[in-house]
């Protein structure tokens, strides 16, 4: 047997046993194959070789193919491990997608995935729990299925131009649902790219509906517990600014001023009435044409101030039109009276960007916020009148022929004039009218039929007049009481049924009331004089002055006798004939000096317009 004969012999069966350990190790079948193949062709080998005889030369070919099978064997068994590789592989791969599939199906977000131009390819079960749609309803469509309108359409532009960018979007959106139904969802969307081309965007929902909620709950709380808090301070401040304001006009500014300090107001205004019955502004600061729209030509407006100023009423109202204006900022007016019993110093009104400053300060905070500006005002009105001394006197026009004075009048065709008002020891209000030109019986005639009075009583008859006592419940002089200021002269003439009334009133009080007052009680009233004057001051001194020299010496020698004798005591300690004695005169001449002094001494007194060109006092 020749070299290469053997050779592929020996070679032939190291193949088979390099195929049989490898058969052994991968339990590949193709080791199988050629662990046979090479032994048959080891076992042809042998047979040949003991029947032929020769050089063996012949044989080197199969020597080559042996060599061939043993690196074929070689390369396969590196084959079968790479093989085995990618299947051990690719059955981690399909475990980890089986895994991500069952965990995307599973998943309590909503995920779907798109192509390129956002058709639905793909989404999970849960994306029903989302949407309100099931997988196959969505699938073939766009997610513009529960767009909810919610988000302008730059919302949607930006969103879309950041994952066609490759970048992923993170965000919140309102979507609507199957039903309709308004609900958050957390999204995150992200492009799926291969080489830089974008092949599929994957979207992530998570409905954030009740933690949105609980969210915008809480950040509304606490902007309310904010702008509480705000509004608490600024209304602390006011009070504490108010109570330490002693006059009316800087009342006034420091308000409006403190109010207009609040990001949200636009303007504030202190508006009330002049004698006439226009609107006015006192004080106003902010935007100003906000205010002068208001009073201008809007009908909105002017009742909602009217209701302020003239009936106490709180306003808020968000429909006035010429708040619409581009060039005022403000959409919301509130007014709130400023009054004090029954006394009313106008409205303090604020414009607001919107509603929300009258939301926390509502209506009972802003009624008792008018009360004590009222209050305070009324306070520095008093200390104003301690102060300054001087009063305003209002002359007015009237007519009434169904008022007590003009009835009396034209019943008896004679002059009225209101000598006094006063109290009874039973608290009924007393009215004493003097009647001119007129007898005892036709002034009692007439005062029987005079409505509004009742008890008429005749005074006194004398010089060709009468004064008459009525009994009155309610009266013009305690009606202008409540508004400071007193009833000084009451005239009616019969001839022209035309009526006078001077009133007296502190310099800088407000004038307004005291007009209404009067035009609620008279058909016509004209105010056509007013002027500031010194009050008439009655001092001890000054009264004793004037009586003293009205009197004459005998009548002041009488009335002083009568005096230190006690002829005034109860019981007297002695008579008229005792005084009369004293002064060494009979007793009628006697009492005709004190007659006439105690008749001086009660018209000095008691005001008597017969003999005092002083005007009556009204109590």
């Amino acid at each position: 047997m020749n070299g290469i004969i053997l050779a592929s012999i020996l070679l032939r069966i190291a193949g088979v046993g390099y195929s049989l350990v490898l058969l052994k190790r991968s339990g590949d079948r193709r080791f199988g194959f050629f662990t046979v193949l090479l032994t048959f062709m080891a076992a042809r080998q042998v047979l040949t070789v003991a029947g032929t005889t020769g050089t063996g030369l012949e044989e080197l070919p199969g020597l080559v193919v042996s060599g061939l099978a043993i690196l074929t064997i070689h390369y396969l068994d590196r084959y079968v491990d790479e093989e085995h590789r990618i299947k051990r592989e690719l059955k981690d791969t399909n475990e980890e997608l089986t895994i991500f599939k069952k965990a995307v199906e599973h998943a309590g977000h909503g995920i779907f995935v798109t192509d390129p131009d956002g058709t639905i390819t793909y989404a999970n079960p849960a994306i029903e729990s989302v949407t309100g749609y099931e997988p196959d309803e969505v699938v073939g469509e766009n997610p513009r299925l529960w767009k909810s309108g919610e988000h302008d359409q730059s919302f949607y532009e930006e969103m879309w131009a950041t994952i066609c960018d490759g970048d992923v979007w993170d965000g919140e959106i309102i979507n609507e649902n199957a039903s309709g139904e308004f609900r958050w969802v957390d999204t995150t969307i992200a492009p799926v790219t291969d080489g830089g081309e974008i092949e599929h965007f994957v979207a992530v929902d998570t409905d954030v509906t009740d933690r949105k909620e609980r969210q915008l709950r809480i950040e509304d709380q606490n902007e309310r517990l904010g702008r509480l808090n705000r509004m608490n301070e600024l209304l602390r401040d006011v009070n504490r600014r108010v109570v330490t304001t002693t006059k009316r006009e800087t009342l006034e500014e420091t308000v409006s001023e403190r109010f207009v300090s609040d990001p949200w107001v636009v303007s504030t205004a202190v508006v009330d009435r002049t004698a006439s019955g226009r609107l006015r502004t006192r004080y106003v600061t902010g935007d100003e044409t906000a205010i002068d729209a208001i009073l201008e030509d809007t009908e909105e407006a002017i009742s909602t101030l009217t209701a302020a100023v003239d009936h106490g009423r709180t306003m808020v109202s968000e429909q006035v039109k010429a708040l619409s204006n581009d060039d005022i900022t403000g959409d919301t007016v509130g007014v709130v009276p400023l009054s004090y019993r029954d006394r009313n110093y106008g409205a303090l009104v604020v414009v607001t960007e919107s509603s929300k400053l009258f939301e926390i300060i509502d209506h009972e905070l802003r009624t008792e916020l008018g009360d004590t500006i009222g209050s305070a005002i009324n306070a520095a009105e008093r200390r104003r009148e301690l102060v300054d001394d001087r009063v305003t006197e209002l002359t007015f026009a009237i007519e009434d022929a169904d008022a007590p004075p003009f009835e009396l009048a034209a019943a008896t065709e004679s002059d009225v004039h209101l000598t006094r008002t006063t109290t009874d020891g039973d608290g009924q209000r007393i009215v004493f009218l003097k009647v001119d030109d007129v007898d005892a019986e036709t002034a009692m005639t007439a005062a029987a039929s005079i409505s509004n009075f009742s008890d008429p009583t005749l005074v006194s008859a004398a010089d060709g007049a009468c004064l008459l006592r009525f009994v009155a419940s309610d009266t013009l002089a305690d009606t202008l009481a409540c508004h400071g200021a007193t009833l000084e002269a009451l005239h009616v003439e019969s001839d022209t049924g035309d009526g006078e009334i001077i009133i007296d009133t502190p310099v800088g009080n407000d004038v307004l009331p005291v007009v209404e007052a009067l035009s609620s009680r008279f058909d016509s009233c004209e105010l056509v004089g007013r002027q500031e004057r010194e009050p008439t001051i009655d001092t001890a001194e000054g009264f004793r002055g004037e009586l003293q020299a009205d009197l004459t010496d005998r009548q002041l020698e009488a009335l002083r006798t009568a005096h230190l004798a006690g002829y005034f005591e109860w019981p007297r300690e002695h008579s008229g004939e005792d005084v009369a004695a004293m002064m060494g005169v009979c007793q009628s001449t006697y009492m005709q000096h004190l007659r006439a002094a105690e008749r001086k001494l009660t018209t000095n007194l008691f005001g008597d317009e017969r003999t005092s060109d002083r005007r009556p006092a009204v109590a």
